[in-house]
């Protein structure tokens, strides 16, 4: 199924979200949904707003976060 430009902006994030976060936490459920889709993949630094460093610490937090069970 093709996407339309509406879809993308439905998960754009404002990188307000991360202002001030020196380190994203794997315990932190609710942050981490926020970088997620519905379906439990993890959305593109493009999309979120963060940086390379700040997508790098979501990505490993989110990992470990489904390893515990506490994200889907």
């Amino acid at each position: 199924m093709r996407r339309n430009n509406r879809d993308k902006d439905e998960y754009k994030r404002d990188p307000e979200i991360l202002r001030g976060l020196h380190k994203v936490d794997y315990k932190d459920a609710e942050l981490l949904k926020k970088f997620m889709t519905d379906r439990g993949k993890i959305l593109s630094g493009r999309l979120t707003g963060a940086n390379a460093q700040q997508q790098r610490q979501i990505k490993k937090a989110i990992r470990r976060a489904r390893v515990m069970g506490l994200v889907r």
